[in-house]
């Protein structure tokens, strides 16, 4: 069981961001990711920092731990060909620490550009030519590519790392699931359905699957469920709400009716060793191998604490 921690690049400054970066491998997580966001969910949150010069600085500041994007969408806002130069260069960058997650993408950061918003089938579409697009510039040389929705004309990625990174394809439901077998090394998801993890294995995907688990620690409940309303209320919305609405205003408004009561029953808050394990089992009990840690507590280093000293080895323990 690998056990990282996701790094809200939405409610921190991105120095602050690195800085958790550094104090994560010092707690004993496995891995850190980090959303590549343009846009903050919600007003409130007040930041969304580049994630590449992020994980840049985090890969010069630390030695062990993994990296990762959780994820990037790499068409619209971007073209496959700067994802695969960016992946290669982290890749280089942390010897070989990082790992790319991939996605559909959300319509919050993607619609900046002007470029409008594909429907799901059309974003799926794209999403495999993109795979396709980064998977021939990692094998070295030139390469063009013409496909139905992207091109690439005569482009060679020229730093690359030794060994390509490990591509983890985010997934909310089978046909994804499928794709991540099919064109990825691994699978990512948020939520613990273990009918996307039998998809996976049944297209026969063998790779890691990571798992978002959400909680806010704490040490009273109270506090913990109040800073988990402010911060993650959005994730009770659910991914197609998520993947859909264009700004944080909008963000605002889907959120206006959930409650603490919703937070509380949707994820663990407070201190409660077995509550965070029970949460997390969902994951572990779905299939998931990988479990990234979303910490929407006030405390950011006081959970660090609390991960080391009481939750890191039966969350580690668990099968």
């Amino acid at each position: 069981m690998q056990v990282g921690f996701k790094l809200m690049a939405e409610t921190f400054d991105p120095r602050e961001i690195v800085r958790q970066a550094v104090e994560a491998e010092r707690a004993g997580f496995d891995f850190v990711e980090v959303s590549d966001h343009y846009h903050p969910w919600l007003y409130s949150h007040g930041h969304s920092g580049f994630v590449w010069s992020m994980l840049a600085a985090a890969a010069a500041r630390t030695s062990r731990i993994g990296l990762a994007t959780g994820v990037t969408c790499p068409f619209v806002r971007y073209h496959p060909a700067i994802i695969a130069q960016a992946a290669a260069t982290t890749a280089v960058l942390s010897e070989g620490r990082f790992t790319l997650g991939l996605g559909s993408g959300e319509r919050l950061n993607e619609h900046v550009v002007g470029g409008g918003w594909p429907s799901v089938r059309v974003r799926h579409e794209m999403l495999r030519e993109s795979l396709d697009i980064i998977r021939l510039l990692w094998s070295g040389g030139y390469h063009s590519y013409e496909g139905k929705h992207l091109t690439l004309d005569d482009a060679r990625v020229y730093d690359l790392p030794e060994v390509p990174p490990t591509i983890a394809v985010a997934a909310g439901g089978a046909e994804a699931a499928r794709l991540a077998a099919e064109l990825g090394d691994g699978l990512f998801a948020t939520e613990p359905d273990p009918e996307l993890v039998q998809a996976f294995s049944a297209a026969g995907g063998s790779g890691p699957k990571y798992g978002e688990v959400p909680l806010a620690w704490a040490p009273d409940v109270e506090s913990a469920v109040d800073s988990a309303h402010e911060k993650f209320r959005f994730g009770m919305t659910g991914w197609k709400v998520q993947a859909e609405l264009p700004n944080p205003i909008n963000f605002e408004a889907a959120t206006a009716t959930v409650r603490p009561e919703d937070v509380r029953e949707g994820m663990a808050c407070g201190p409660d060793v077995q509550r965070h394990l029970e949460v997390a089992g969902k994951f572990v009990d779905a299939g998931f191998d990988h479990l990234a840690l979303i910490n929407a507590g006030p405390d950011v280093d006081g959970f660090f604490e609390f991960f080391s000293n009481e939750l890191s080895g039966p969350l580690r323990a668990l099968t």
